[in-house]
This record gives C-alpha cells, sequence and structure tokens, in this order.
C-alpha cells in the first residue's frame, strides 16, 4: 500500500507540478492502510484464532477447512493483489514507469502465504521431541510385515458388504494382542465370543486371545459364526489402521540402519511440511514473477495473472487432504495458467518456462484421463499393453 501510496503521489505530482495535493494523497492511503490492518487483526483476526485454539465446534467441527488461512487470504491477500493492479493502471493510463513491484509479490505476500500454510499444517504437531511416525508408516508397510489373513464363513445372514460394515463398528474397540494369525485349515474358537462360536480358516489348535469377554458386536451372532451370505466371503478383524487393515501395535519395521551415517537417514513429517508447502505453491509462485517483466507489467496483461494467481491462492483454506483439492488443484490453477502462459509465451516470448507449461498441460490431461476416460470400455482395462 505504502509502494501505491508513493505512484499515486508521483502521479498527482506530474499531473500538477506544483505539488498540488500529492503529499496528502500519500499519507492519507498510508494512515488508511495502518487502520485497516490494525481493524482486521483486532477484531477479525484475533477471535478466529481464538475461537479455533478452543477448538469452537462452528469453526473446527469437521475439520475440512481452514478458517483462519481463508481469512488472510481474503482480508489480507485480496487487497494487496488490488493494489497491484491498481498501481498498473496507474502507471499505464499515466504514462509512467515508476514501480513495478519486481521483489514485492514472490517475496513477500507468497511467503506469507507458505508461512500461513505451514503453521496450518503443523498446527497439531508438538513442537518439541520426536514425531510419532507410526500413523505416517502404517500406509508404507514393509516385506516383513504379516498381514492380518481374513477369516471366513459359511453361513446366512446379511450381505458381506454390510457385514465389513457393522464389524468397523464393535463397541469396545477389540485389539489383539498375540499378533497376526497364519491362515490354517480347520475350525478353531474364539475366545471372549458369545456362545464359544466356531469360525473356520483359523488353526486347529488354540484359541485368538486378546479379545476381551464383554466384547460385542452387531455382526456377531451368539452362537459365534459369523454370518455370510451362502458363499466363503471375507471378513476382516478391525483393526487401528482402517485405511490398509495392519495392526499398528504388532507392527515388524525393518532394522534401521545404525552405521556411522545414519543421520542421513533422519525424516521427520514436521519437517516435511515446510518442503511439501513451497514445493505447493512453486506454480503459483513462478506465475506472478512474469509480472516483473517490464513488458508484461506495463503492457495491461498484469491483470489477468494477478487475478487468476489470486483464485488459485483459494485453495489454501482447503486441508492438504481434502478430497476437492485436486478438481479445484485443476480449475483453479492449471487450466488458467496454461491459457494464460500459452498467450504470454505467445505474444512476449519466453517470459515464463516451457517446463510450467508442459506441467499445467500434463496435469489437465492426466486428470481427465484417469478420472473420465477410464471409465469407457475401450480405456477399461487392467493393462497398458
Amino acid at each position: 500500500m505504502q509502494r501505491f501510496a508513493f505512484i499515486l503521489a508521483q502521479a498527482k505530482r506530474q499531473m500538477q507540478p506544483s505539488g498540488g495535493n500529492s503529499s496528502m494523497a500519500y499519507w492519507l492511503i498510508v494512515s488508511s492502510s495502518v487502520a485497516y490492518l490494525t481493524t482486521v487483526a483486532l477484531l477479525v483476526w484475533l477471535p478466529i484464532k481464538y475461537m479455533v485454539f478452543m477448538k469452537k465446534k462452528a469453526l473446527v467441527g469437521r475439520k475440512k477447512w481452514r478458517p483462519v488461512a481463508l481469512v488472510y487470504v481474503l482480508l489480507s491477500t485480496l487487497p494487496t493483489f488490488a493494489f497491484l493492479i491498481a498501481s498498473s493502471e496507474v502507471q499505464i493510463r499515466n504514462e509512467m514507469k515508476f514501480d513495478t513491484f519486481t521483489e514485492l509479490p514472490v517475496s513477500l505476500v507468497l511467503f506469507s502465504l507458505i508461512l500461513i500454510d505451514i503453521v496450518e499444517r503443523i498446527r497439531h504437531c508438538r513442537l518439541t521431541g520426536r514425531a510419532n511416525e507410526l500413523h505416517r508408516n502404517a500406509d508404507i508397510p514393509t516385506l516383513n510385515i504379516e498381514m492380518m489373513m481374513p477369516i471366513a464363513t459359511t453361513a446366512t445372514g446379511p450381505s458381506p458388504a454390510a457385514a465389513n460394515a457393522s464389524m468397523g463398528q464393535i463397541q469396545n474397540g477389540a485389539r489383539a494382542t498375540n499378533g497376526p494369525t497364519t491362515r490354517l485349515p480347520g475350525r478353531t474358537s474364539v475366545t471372549g465370543l458369545a456362545g464359544n462360536g466356531m469360525v473356520t480358516g483359523l488353526p486347529t489348535s488354540g484359541g485368538i486371545t486378546g479379545i476381551p469377554v464383554n466384547t460385542t458386536g452387531p455382526a456377531v451372532p451368539n452362537n459365534g459364526v459369523l454370518s455370510g451370505n451362502n458363499q466363503r466371503q471375507p471378513y476382516t478383524i478391525p483393526v487401528i489402521c482402517p485405511s490398509t487393515g495392519l495392526p499398528l501395535r504388532n507392527f515388524d519395521y525393518a532394522t534401521a540402519y545404525a552405521g556411522p551415517l545414519r543421520f542421513l537417514l533422519a525424516s521427520d513429517m514436521r519437517a516435511e511440511a515446510f518442503a511439501d508447502s513451497f514445493l505447493f505453491w512453486l506454480d503459483t509462485a513462478e506465475m506472478v514473477r512474469v509480472v516483473n517483466h517490464t513488458a508484461v507489467y506495463f503492457s495491461g496483461w498484469a491483470l489477468p495473472v494477478y487475478l487468476f494467481s489470486y483464485l488459485s491462492m483459494l485453495r489454501l483454506a482447503l486441508m492438504p487432504h481434502s478430497p476437492i483439492l485436486s478438481p479445484l488443484g485443476v480449475a483453479l490453477q492449471d487450466l488458467p495458467f496454461l491459457v494464460l502462459r500459452v498467450a504470454l509465451l505467445a505474444i512476449f516470448g519466453f517470459v515464463t518456462p516451457v517446463l510450467f507449461v508442459m506441467k499445467n498441460l500434463l496435469v489437465c490431461l492426466a486428470y481427465i484421463y484417469f478420472n473420465f476416460m477410464t471409465r469407457l470400455k475401450v480405456f477399461n482395462t487392467e493393462r497398458m499393453f
């Protein structure tokens, strides 16, 4: 805002060489910016931060979005880009070339957004001590992990999908403490199930311990025989990790390297969040950098570049693993950036790297192909060749 006030003062001074009200306009804009930032910080920013910190259900009940980041993008980034566009238009109309904001968009605005993204990513992690790597490594099993084998049954009852869904809702959270059991033919009693029923597909000797006696499940009848659909349908015992079905308490991780260079294998999800945030905003930073070229800034192309760059920043309000983040990335970033970059290359030459053009093109094509074209019969195959 201060640099925009300087440009506006220079424009007034050029139109009125005697001085006029150029200094008054400058200080009016600067004081207004200070008052705006102070008011927004005290009346909007801090209350929302407090509500998020106190875990108010109105803001963090669903945990699918970032209210603090959304407020920052709307109340801080939006005015900044508006002043950047206004500065370009004022200089173009008055045939002035005072400032192109060479370092401000990339170095200040985007760096602030990256910091907000990093804070939101690691907000649920503690800053001291070692991170709990159990949940992150749960989806990356090693070769020496024995997967818990499914239990097959031969009775009548609900469909396998319904039985599987109801098994995941066991009331007291049964957990096996003796590790996974290999699947062998026979019938074995399961300790803790009502009626001491028989379950097929387990060894003939020894029961499965570790299941509390008072554990009940909607899909487990009183006779202890799991219901199926007149077929031998697989059923899995509920475990801690719902995405992989692996018993987290019985992970057998690969032996860690203990040599003199073991410090090179250090990995922490909190440190990786910094790199992920910068890579997430790399395309937007490169798009904004295009306006730093004098030919682009004073040609009127600053308006569409800043506009679509800002629209891509609205994705910051979503959580990193939100299901709508991928389609929004294509609709708000890759597709508009592809059109803009092709137009800029055709008019101004290589003001933007061709690498980002290919990136936007491949992301759009991959999204369309794997989400829509693979549904067609000609593409619905299990192998590429």
